[in-house]
């Protein structure tokens, strides 16, 4: 088994009800271990009213880095997504963020997410429940990471909470 990190945001309908299909669809494939709080953020890239509900999840892997992006593809078409190309509202977005301290490219993916350590709205959730994991490249944890992120974008806990259903 590996341990992975995902990023899950939805800023478009029942963000809440998107995040919980999320997390039953990859418990179906893969072992959930923690899920975050939810967080409301600001979006980043491109201008929308619609704000993020965005959480960070832990789950124990069979997959290699390739074919776990192929499941999560699947995951976000069956939940509505309707284009990774261009960075727009959407129903479900799925990243993966870390990979058992590995690092892995090839032309469709990269891990660690190259984009990890200057999104606050990631690394906010991340720090919640894994502070001490440690970027495989950069070899600083997520809670220094977090301490050095120069975004200053709003980043707020809400009350919502969502439970996993093993």
């Amino acid at each position: 088994m590996y341990k992975v990190f995902l990023s899950l945001g939805s800023n478009i309908g029942d963000r809440i009800y998107y995040l919980s299909r999320a997390i039953e669809e990859i418990g179906s494939i893969m072992i959930v271990n923690s899920l975050s709080s939810i967080y409301e953020t600001e979006p980043i890239g491109y201008e929308s009213k619609n704000t993020f509900y965005n959480m960070v999840i832990s789950a124990d892997t069979l997959y290699r880095p390739p074919e776990l992006l192929s499941k999560i593809r699947q995951i976000e078409k069956k939940l509505g997504k309707k284009s990774v190309k261009y960075i727009r509202d959407r129903e479900i977005d799925i990243d993966i963020l870390m990979y058992r301290g590995w690092s892995f490219e090839n032309e469709n993916l990269q891990i660690p997410h190259p984009e990890l350590e200057h999104r606050r709205f990631v690394l906010e959730p991340f720090n919640e429940i894994a502070p001490t994991a440690i970027h495989p490249i950069l070899g600083q944890t997520i809670a220094t990471l977090l301490r050095n992120c120069h975004d200053q974008s709003r980043v707020m806990r809400t009350l919502h909470v969502i439970n996993i259903k093993n």
